[in-house]
């Protein structure tokens, strides 16, 4: 099975910490060169530490960018691609909207989590594409959630926006098949992140149960007893950017230990 990816280039986003952070030492290791994308340059430069570099063809870096301003994105990728860099894999990935039900969203929480979510995705898309295409290879793999699948309680907006963002990629992997790009989406379920330390932080506070018990009743719904590592969900990924999943397009993929009711 080829899993090598020495002279791919790799662009991954929210790759600080989590999911994002485990997906970036994967594709490194398995010979990408990588440039991470946040908005925090401290732990930017702590996150590139942590790559390995063992092919002298490797070139690490990263870009300074809040998802919050999808227009400063624009400006920044753009600027970045003048240079003459060209990208083969992107992964697209960034913290998932406060909790609550649907019907009590403001609008802006729909506002704010489309545009980090879907527009940000579209952003990176266009100005990534021309050179994957010069290149005849190219990988756009998507972190949503498994509520793309079966909505999750709790979680209205996320669950609205991931939902848009899983048939866009749907759309974009139709697109853009027939030039070597395949676009897929890897669907988390509860991983041990920060991002799910919040959820049940807030789940305690608002029923009064220890988070200990949250956290245990989380575990008895996976079949694995057991929550997610990041690095069982970036193995998913890496896998995706691979040559050997070079006839996988259009799919969502979930790594959830078996816990989403649906196939």
């Amino acid at each position: 099975m080829n899993l090598d990816l020495s002279g791919k280039s790799a662009l991954v986003c929210g790759s600080t910490q989590g999911i994002g952070l485990a997906a970036a030492q994967e594709l490194a290791q398995m010979g990408a060169s990588i440039t991470l994308l946040a908005r925090n340059e401290e732990k930017l430069k702590s996150a590139l530490a942590t790559l390995s570099s063992d092919l002298v063809s490797q070139n690490h870096g990263f870009l300074v960018a809040d998802f919050n301003h999808p227009d400063k994105l624009k400006s920044i990728i753009e600027n970045h691609l003048a240079g003459g860099v060209q990208y083969n894999i992107l992964v697209n990935n960034t913290g998932g909207p406060a909790g609550g039900p649907a019907i009590d969203a403001g609008l802006d929480e729909f506002r704010i989590a489309f545009n980090q979510h879907l527009v940000c995705n579209q952003v990176l898309a266009q100005a990534l594409v021309s050179g994957m295409k010069e290149l005849g290879y190219g990988r756009i793999i998507n972190v949503i959630s498994t509520s793309v699948k079966i909505p999750l309680n709790g979680l209205g907006v996320s669950n609205t926006i991931r939902g848009a963002v899983a048939n866009w990629s749907k759309t974009l992997s139709n697109e853009l098949g027939q030039f070597n790009i395949t676009v897929n989406n890897v669907l988390p379920g509860a991983t041990n992140t920060v991002r799910l330390s919040s959820i049940i932080e807030n789940k305690a506070k608002k029923t009064g149960n220890s988070e200990s018990s949250i956290l245990e009743g989380m575990k008895n719904q996976v079949p694995m007893k057991r929550v997610a590592e990041p690095e069982e969900v970036a193995n998913a990924i890496a896998f995706l950017a691979s040559p050997a999943a070079s006839y996988i397009n259009g799919i969502n993929v979930p790594v959830d230990g078996g816990r989403t009711g649906s196939l």
